[in-house]
């Protein structure tokens, strides 16, 4: 998963060598934190959100093929 998360966030970024994506596992789901440059955020979440909620619904899709839950967070560096 960590690999197709900064897969789909290198293209849309300046800085594709500050991406990191850390995995937490809580409960039963586990949470990816995608980090990116502070100028690149906007660029990761898009116009009211639709470009992190597609990465979203790629992942989730990924995701239920293994019988996982999962969620995607967006950080700063």
């Amino acid at each position: 998963m960590k690999e197709l998360i900064e897969y789909m966030a290198a293209p849309l970024v300046d800085h594709p060598e500050e991406i990191r994506v850390d995995e937490v596992e809580k409960d039963d789901v586990i949470i990816y934190r995608l980090s990116v440059s502070k100028e690149d955020l906007g660029k990761v979440i898009g116009k009211q959100g639709r470009v992190v909620q597609a990465i979203r619904s790629m992942v989730k899709a990924a995701a239920w093929k293994e019988k996982k839950r999962v969620w995607v967070e967006i950080m700063n560096t």
